[in-house]
């Protein structure tokens, strides 16, 4: 029911969900980018439903607050201490051990704002739980999100890095200039 709901609402704002689904998307780090905006995760989110991908995602503890609380854990939210932000990629490598199917979503960015530097958690997480990733997206220039193929981590972090950024070359969050690859062409 949901996902026809999600479905629907996607199709009356001009979203299309483009290409298939791959079988490893079952069990991976789920990269999404960009991240923009709280509604980036929100579009995101009922895309990969309607896609039917298991996602979870991270999110502080701070907004389990009743009811929201209530509501976040129904659409896959797990709840995490920042203040112990070393131990964060041990505990969700440790999720997929406790999980057969888990798309763990995750924006690299870290943030809403522009950065050029993309934190290392999600490569590390893929690493150690020995899954792929998944490079998922939703492009707010041409209204797609979907996700784009699965990538194995390797032990060279700076490659994998370049080789998946090449995939948001010139992808918008919904913030425009928010995003720090929206300006770079598949060319480079």
């Amino acid at each position: 029911m949901f996902r026809r709901f999600s479905y629907f609402i996607l199709q009356i704002f001009g979203w299309r969900v483009v290409g298939d689904v791959p079988p490893e998307a079952q069990r991976c780090v789920l990269v999404f980018a960009p991240h923009t905006s709280a509604w980036d995760f929100i579009v995101g989110k009922m895309a990969l439903y309607y896609m039917r991908v298991p996602v979870k995602f991270m999110i502080k503890k701070e907004a389990f607050w009743f009811p929201l609380g209530l509501i976040l854990k129904a659409m896959g939210a797990i709840p995490v201490n920042r203040q112990q932000s070393m131990r964060l990629p041990v505990y969700a490598a440790e999720l997929f051990e406790k999980n057969e199917k888990l798309a763990l979503m995750i924006a690299p960015e870290g943030t809403r704002k522009n950065t050029e530097n993309w934190k290392r958690g999600f490569h590390y997480i893929a690493q150690k739980a020995n899954v792929p990733m998944a490079i998922g997206f939703m492009d707010w220039k041409t209204k797609t999100g979907g996700i784009i193929t699965i990538k194995e981590p390797s032990n060279d972090y700076e490659k994998d890095l370049e080789e998946i950024q090449k995939h948001y070359y010139g992808m918008q969050g919904k913030y425009k200039g928010q995003f720090n690859l929206e300006n770079r062409t598949k060319d480079e």
